[in-house]
């Protein structure tokens, strides 16, 4: 119900509940306790309402006289007054006051009362006393004034009071709630006021206009824009006029029921910034409903055909959806030009492109955004601080590059992609498919100012409206991550420095007699000869045996390969003769002239100096290389062609190298030349564009590290694409033609690992995040790069276990093993002339603490690979930000120094050195000690978790079954295992899971129907399982059954039954201290493969 008009009162009226269906009315609201602006509107909502609360929200529109209170009205009538003022979508407030001694009966009719109108418009309230003829003796004032939803922050509050003016400076802003509040006013009560805040442009306001380095005042002017000095760091001085009006004009607006489109005109001269990019005259924009959960907003030039990006996504061929069940209302609007997208069940908008500086010219194109908070999360590949992105006025480039992870370094791969969480906790996702290089802006408005060189701009919404609905449906549109064979779960030794395969062999044999876990052993660039892809130095000539062997005992092994092929051979070459056969390398325009760059092959017949610089040695030593051109049809049936010959050697069956998976590197393209050979590029404006992006060394263009732009490439379709266009696409081109190589080679999943991804690359495989160092902060940055490859659709993630570069310690490594053992990609990997950090090469108290943590994986990777399958069917998230689960605890928003798997496993790692405990953040959920299985009775708070050296936190979620079994030295051994299940209970005595199964390397046995599936779901004291598929029954013994939270009562008794018939011998045992059963199966032969049942009893 309403207090008059404007305060809505929304109350718990039923026991042991705290939700409550309510009806949110079409108007601003704002929640009473915290000003923050309440998106819901005109809908019918779910209200949280904790036992401490009422639900109360304030009509915008409105002013709302207030009194500080006190414990009786005798003394709060003593207290200082104010006004609460909230706002309407137009800016604008009403109320009134009427006071008087609040006892007289002849009050109104003796006129012995104050009343007050009271009104705000444009940045104005009068406080208008039509009637004062009491005298209050309290001599009471309006102490502060509160208004909400005030979109700037005002530079000045001026008081106006009988002709006199008076200036004010005690008020604050808070910008991500928009609540102005100016205090210490002493306005009389009875008299009239006129309260003026004069709203200048913010910082928060600015929008760059002058985003090149070395912005002058004259520069500035010329452009057309504002020049004054910020006091935010890092807001710009130059900044477009808040009345910019976008420089086109919207024409006829064509709604049908499956989109928008308009077309746009050109009228401002003043978006000719860049004279060599002209600007475009004539644009369409075309607004695309593809389903009630994605739409497409797309900007271009209808009159010449534009590079636009070959990345097939997954689009209906006639959109889908349907106007009563679309999750968004799309318009485009006029004065200014922009697009405005709005989630219809809150009204938030979640994308307005009216901020000024809106650009299309030919080599430059702009567009700003606001954002619905400051909780944006995404755009890589980069080395971020935290997982929600800073938005004080940061700039990022995207454009792939050898670089190793760094904070605001655009590295391997390119992802103009973000998830953002509106402030009710609705999330959205933002593709920009746009392949030339760029760099985003991020403000703290809060908004977002893309700014790319080339192509279109061609945007894709999903609307969630859960965080990890966000994510399934995003890779929806680009495309499900890879399922990976299921060795590859497992934990992987490398290095770049072994001398020769006599020294992987001790490592594996080292390896086994430790009893480590451990199933894929690799070789660097050391394995090749004079680091030529698919060739073998003579120090390994003895490796063809030694993988034979590792696999006849259970293990697996990856090679590596990059996409450089020498061209200065003596002795024939087949890579590079049938490569130019082919025609496959990347040429100059028009001609048949290799681009020639140099990465890591030596010349033939020099020996290498290695105390020579760097420079030196790449220009004595390094060959000229080419780089295939893995768009071509023919480079794919080329590079195919290569990897099956060097798996089944043609000439010498001995010299087989018989790999399970790839590891591609160096495909951003890398070159250790600039450009090309000689460094001289032909095209000045390609590779120093009129605006060249904020990226690392960005005074260097385009090229540096890599190819020249001109390059020529074709597509496979034969179309030409300049390099420029196209070089963020190399390693998803290298990517698909190694996956089916590896495939059809090995006649099995396999797995690849690729350093340069784009959108989709996720579809053919898994990433490491690149050469990252030995050093602490490394290990939380870990998690972040999991998390927000989470969100890009990969997977398949994990970093270099205690380092790339620089050497570890060990402590370091020990934690650093302990955080590594969970994630998805799990290899221990370091630099050449480093000491060696595997397992094996420390103390014996190391190899206990590796031995325990990997033990611990392989008991869960039933759960891990499930986990992989649903990815892979469903397109949800393995390694899980805490707040996909726990989106309405606001804490979660921020946590990245932990991180769940799947919905069910909580993993608190210790991340700083010299540290025994680690102090992590417990959701609103029942978890369980996973080593003891004990409750831990902690929900909702921060708490302080014992860690000694050898030991990490993990915790299982209450509600969920996870499968697991007994572990092994390698995977082959342990999918032999007895098979467990942990029964996990919540505070309601339930709980339910799923077992994915299969025989781990079939291609396609998900779409083949050639695999295993099963839920599982507890009730109160049954445990039973339902078979969704039944299609592989191979090593699903059920050995264990582990229960939690029974409660304090002895179990008494257990009945097992197999397809409905009971079963004898099973064995149990109960603590009544954790509140455990554990129930051994091992004495009889039960194959999850049927469906069972278990109920047990107990003294209560």
């Amino acid at each position: 119900f309403l207090w008059g008009p404007g305060l809505l009162i929304t109350p718990v009226l039923d026991p042991d509940t705290s939700v409550v269906s309510a009806y949110v009315p079409d108007a601003v609201w704002y929640d009473y306790e915290t000003g923050n602006k309440y998106s819901p509107r005109k809908t019918q909502i779910d209200m949280n309402l904790p036992a401490d609360k009422i639900g109360l929200h304030l009509r915008g529109g409105y002013i709302y006289p207030t009194q500080n209170p006190a414990n009786t009205t005798v003394y709060s009538r003593k207290n200082p007054m104010g006004l609460i003022i909230a706002l309407d979508d137009n800016q604008k407030a009403k109320g009134d006051l009427f006071w008087d001694d609040g006892e007289s009966r002849s009050s109104i009719s003796s006129g012995n009362f104050i009343f007050y109108e009271f009104s705000v418009e444009s940045n104005q309230l009068h406080m208008n006393a039509t009637n004062a003829i009491y005298n209050d003796p309290n001599n009471l004032v309006f102490d502060n004034i509160k208004i909400l939803g005030l979109p700037q922050s005002p530079s000045s509050v001026v008081v106006k009071n009988n002709g006199m003016e008076t200036s004010h400076r005690q008020f604050t802003y808070d910008a991500a709630l928009k609540i102005f509040h100016v205090t210490n006013l002493q306005l009389q009560l009875g008299q009239s006021y006129t309260v003026d805040w004069n709203s200048i442009v913010n910082d928060i306001e600015r929008i760059d206009c002058h985003p090149d380095p070395d912005a002058t005042q004259e520069n500035c002017r010329n452009r057309s824009c504002i020049w004054q000095d910020p006091v935010s760091p890092g807001a710009p001085a130059c900044f477009y006029p808040l009345d910019s009006s976008n420089g086109y004009s919207v024409g006829e607006i064509i709604r049908t029921d499956t989109g928008l489109s308009a077309d746009l005109n050109i009228y401002s001269p003043a978006l000719r910034f860049y004279p060599l990019s002209p600007a475009i005259n004539h644009l369409r924009v075309n607004v695309t409903f593809h389903k009630n959960d994605m739409l497409q907003f797309k900007i271009f030039d209808p009159n010449n055909e534009r590079y636009e990006v070959p990345v097939p996504l997954n689009i209906p061929s006639i959109p889908q959806s349907t106007s009563e069940d679309r999750l968004y209302d799309a318009e485009i609007k006029e004065n200014p030009f922009r697009i405005q997208i709005r989630r219809k069940s809150t009204n938030t908008t979640i994308w307005d492109s009216g901020l000024p500086g809106f650009t299309f010219s030919d080599m430059f194109i702009q567009i700003s955004t606001r954002l619905p908070s400051r909780y944006m999360y995404g755009f890589g590949e980069s080395e971020p601080t935290s997982f929600r992105r800073d938005l004080n006025w940061q700039t990022w480039g995207m454009f792939a590059k050898d670089q190793p992870p760094g904070n605001k370094l655009n590295s391997y791969g390119v992802h103009p992609y973000y998830m953002c969480l509106e402030e009710d906790g609705n999330a959205h996702g933002v593709l920009l498919l746009n392949s030339n290089a760029q760099d985003i802006t991020f403000q703290p408005t809060p908004a977002l100012t893309y700014r790319t060189i080339g192509g279109i701009l061609d945007f894709y919404v999903v609307l969630g409206p859960t965080p990890e609905i966000v994510v399934q449906e995003y890779t929806d549109l680009i495309g499900r991550p890879v399922l990976p064979a299921y060795w590859s779960l497992g934990f992987q030794l490398c290095r770049y420095g072994y001398e020769n395969d006599i020294e992987v062999a001790n490592l594996y044999e080292d390896m086994k007699a430790a009893k480590i876990p451990y199933d894929v052993q690799y070789t660097d660039i050391d394995y090749m000869l004079r680091q030529l892809d698919f060739t073998l130095s003579p120090k390994f000539q003895g490796l063809p045996d030694l993988i034979n062997r590792m696999k006849d005992e259970g293990m697996r092994f990856i090679i590596i390969l990059d996409p450089a092929i020498s061209g200065n051979e003596t002795e024939t070459y087949l890579p590079f003769s049938r490569g130019v056969q082919e025609n496959v390398f990347i040429t100059w325009p028009n001609e048949s002239e290799i681009v020639w760059a140099k990465v890591w092959p030596d010349y033939p017949n020099v020996i290498v100096n290695n105390s020579l610089d760097w420079d030196t040695q790449v220009e004595l030593y390094r060959a000229y290389a080419a780089m295939p051109d893995f768009f071509k049809n023919s480079t794919a049936a080329w590079w195919k062609r290569e990897i099956r010959e060097y798996y089944h050697n043609p000439t010498d069956k001995t010299k087989s190298i018989h790999f399970d998976g790839l590891w591609i590197d160096m495909n951003e393209p890398s070159s250790f030349v600039h450009g090309t050979v000689g460094g001289q590029c032909r095209d000045r404006e390609l590779n120093y564009p009129p605006y060249m992006p904020a990226l690392e060394s960005r005074n260097m263009g385009l090229s540096h590290k890599t190819l020249c732009m001109e390059s020529q490439q074709h597509l496979p379709n034969g179309k030409p694409v300049r390099h420029y266009d196209v070089h963020n696409l190399y390693g998803w081109s290298h990517t698909k033609p190694t996956y089916d190589a590896l495939l059809n080679v090995t006649g099995e999943r396999g797995v690849i690992i690729t350093r340069s991804t784009y959108p989709s690359s996720g579809k053919w495989a898994g990433h490491w995040l690149g050469d990252n160092t030995s050093a602490w902060d490394q290990l939380f940055k870990s998690i972040i790069g999991m998390l927000d490859f989470s969100l890009f659709g990969i997977s398949y993630t994990g970093a270099d276990i205690c380092g790339f570069f620089k050497e570890t310690t060990y402590e370091m490594c020990a934690r650093w093993m302990q955080l590594g053992a969970f994630y998805p990609f799990s290899r221990n990997h370091n630099s050449i002339g480093m000491k060696r950090q595997d397992p094996v090469s420390f103390d014996e108290a190391f190899k206990n603490i590796s031995r325990n943590v990997l033990n611990t994986r392989y008991t869960l990777l039933p759960y891990l690979y499930t986990l992989m399958f649903e990815a892979h069917a469903y397109g949800s998230t393995v390694v899980r930000p805490m707040l996909h689960e726990f989106v309405e605890d606001r804490i979660t928003w921020d946590i990245y120094k932990q991180f769940l798997w799947g919905p069910a496993l909580l993993i608190s790692p210790v991340l700083d050195e010299g540290h025994r405990s680690v102090y992590a953040y417990i959701p609103k959920a029942r978890w369980y000690d996973y080593y003891t299985g004990k409750d831990i009775k902690i929900k909702g708070r921060w708490y302080e978790f014992p860690a000694p050296l050898e030991h990490i936190n993990l915790h299982l979620r209450g509600g969920y079954i996870i499968p697991w079994q007994e572990p092994a030295n390698t995977t082959h051994y342990s999918r032999q295992n007895f098979m467990g299940l942990t029964v996990a209970l919540d505070e309601n005595g339930n709980a339910q899971g799923q077992l994915f199964w299969d025989d781990g390397v079939t291609i396609d046995a998900y779409e083949k129907d050639q695999y295993f599936l099963a839920s599982f779901n507890a009730s109160q004291t049954t445990l039973e399982s339902s078979i969704i598929k039944n299609k592989y029954t191979s090593g699903l013994n059920l050995g264990y059954i582990n229960i939690y939270g029974i409660g304090s009562s002895a179990v008494t008794s257990v009945d097992f039954q197999v397809n409905g018939a009971p079963q004898n011998g099973a064995r149990f045992e109960s603590s009544t201290i954790n509140q455990v059963l554990k129930i051994n199966l091992t004495d009889i032969s039960v194959s999850l493969n049927n469906t069972i049942k278990v109920t047990w009893q107990t003294t209560s």
